[in-house]
């Protein structure tokens, strides 16, 4: 246990020295030679958050973005996971295989015809494309990957009874399939909250409204007049931005892990 606490530390303490460099003053954060503990705390950096941009209302925008989408990625995945693992159509396997494969194209190919899209149709500036793009892109790939791998290992007699008591396939994916998944579906409510609370390319193309900016893009904004980082608000927000991908592993991490198990996935 100490072995592990002690090979654990060099990738805790980056986290750990932005937590107590929060409550740093400016003029301390840097200083020669450099301390982990404040010598006099200070919440101004977490204050001066709040002034500086619509942090709450950016705040807010970051959580119910990722609670939209990780619903909606759960919804899809589970769906086409169960569909592609079992319904038989002709097909289905290239189809799967065309899906998977969209993992190799870049997001970075694709952001200009997609923002030619949803400006044709008024949507940027919006949170529509933040939402969509999530639900059903790339990271929405990996969460039918996985509950394809799931569902492919259900024992067919499950399906067979369920037939036999007139038990629609909607009504086996809702009532049998669905609730053994916990595990599964944790990982991909892990896969898609992260995805959604981190993303930064789409916002920074999509939205140009600071009250309607997402978390990532709001925390490169605090900077003087001078266009340099202020450190201290900064290291502060990022804190607070922290704190819900921190709940949410803490909450789900054993699902995370057996979903990963299910899946053949390894890290």
């Amino acid at each position: 246990m100490v072995v592990l606490a002690v090979m654990a530390l060099p990738f805790a303490f980056p986290t750990i020295w932005m937590v107590t460099a929060s409550f740093k003053p400016a003029a301390e954060i840097f200083v020669y030679p450099p301390t982990l503990l404040p010598r006099a705390p200070t919440g101004a950096g977490y204050v001066q958050a709040f002034v500086d941009q619509p942090f709450a209302r950016q705040y807010f925008n970051s959580l119910y973005i990722a609670a939209v989408v990780t619903l909606g990625s759960m919804t899809v995945a589970s769906l086409a996971g169960y569909a592609f693992a079992r319904v038989r159509f002709p097909g289905s396997n290239v189809m799967f295989v065309a899906v998977v494969a969209g993992l190799l194209v870049p997001s970075e190919v694709t952001i200009v015809p997609i923002f030619q899209m949803f400006n044709a149709v008024g949507m940027n500036n919006t949170h529509w494309p933040l939402i969509l793009v999530s639900t059903f892109g790339a990271p929405c790939v990996i969460c039918t990957f996985i509950m394809r791998q799931f569902f492919i290992a259900l024992p067919a007699e499950l399906e067979e009874a369920g037939r036999l008591d007139g038990v629609s396939r909607f009504g086996f994916w809702w009532r049998v399939a669905l609730p053994l998944a916990r595990a599964p579906l944790g990982a991909v409510a892990i896969f898609a909250f992260l995805h959604a609370w981190n993303m930064y390319l789409e916002p920074t193309v999509f939205l140009s409204s600071p009250e309607l900016f997402t978390l990532p893009q709001a925390l490169t904004r605090f900077v003087d007049v001078l266009g340099s980082p202020t450190w201290h608000v900064q290291l502060a927000a990022a804190t607070m931005t922290a704190v819900p991908v921190l709940l949410v592993f803490l909450a789900a991490q054993r699902q995370f892990v057996e979903g990963l198990a299910h899946s053949g996935l390894k890290g």
